[in-house]
């Protein structure tokens, strides 16, 4: 892989990532959860500088750190045109669009749904990609601004990729995922997976990362029919008392 990731908890379930390009040493951070525990994660991590911070979209959770990081490091900050609603912003960028890190190339892709200037970033040549609020191990974000058919034709964009992709997703949600999932699919493999996550969870151990393979196999929002399948399975998860 063209890429070294750094996992850390933030907040109260928020996940904190470094990569490092090994090529050039050059470093981002994805999305700005908290400061202290960035820069923390930085200083343990040896790695000894910040260029870039990659924000996948302007909630709080993941751009309140934003300022406080440039000042620290001077880093560029890059992301959806949205973050200037919470944040400083120093580059736009949209689908289609590359950002270099160091030698590795993140390609940027629109996935509104969640919000609705929502991207992901993604190392195709590595098979890595850190996905913000898109695409969470057995779920998926909640459609705070988009439609269940933006979000559905998003997630779609991501069942795309091969099946290898490492997926970073920006929460611990998890086990609560897993409840949901099995309440749809009783499946062996469900149930085997769901003790997986639990296990996990136990020994204090991260979900993250997942692949696209194993969320195409037991995710039910990437296993929904069509549209309005997902969008029934979107609204019985925001309503799910399991």
């Amino acid at each position: 892989m063209t890429l070294d990731v750094r996992l850390f908890p933030c907040l109260s379930d928020n996940y904190g990532f470094l990569a490092r390009d090994t090529a050039t040493g050059k470093v981002a951070t994805i999305d700005t959860p908290d400061a202290d525990a960035i820069l923390a994660a930085l200083e343990q991590s040896g790695w000894g500088r910040l260029d870039l911070i990659l924000n996948t979209h302007w909630h709080p959770d993941h751009t309140q750190g934003n300022a406080a990081l440039k000042a620290a490091t001077g880093c560029e900050i890059v992301g959806p045109e949205e973050v200037r609603r919470a944040a400083p912003l120093d580059r736009v960028v949209r689908g289609g669009d590359l950002v270099m890190l160091g030698e590795t190339a993140l390609e940027v892709t629109d996935t509104p749904g969640h919000t609705l200037g929502h991207i992901v970033y993604r190392d195709a040549a590595g098979a890595q990609a850190f996905v913000g609020d898109t695409l969470f191990a057995l779920g998926c974000g909640r459609l705070f601004e988009g439609t269940p058919e933006q979000m559905w034709d998003s997630l779609q964009k991501l069942a795309g990729w091969p099946d290898e992709t490492v997926v970073w997703c920006a929460h611990e949600y998890t086990a609560a995922n897993a409840r949901f999932a099995l309440s749809l699919d009783d499946r062996p493999e469900m149930a085997a997976r769901a003790a997986e996550i639990v296990g996990s969870r136990e020994r204090g151990q991260p979900t993250v990362p997942t692949t696209i393979g194993s969320e195409k196999a037991f995710n039910p929002f990437l296993r929904a029919a069509d549209a309005a399948d997902f969008a029934a399975r979107r609204a019985a998860k925001d309503s799910f008392a399991g």
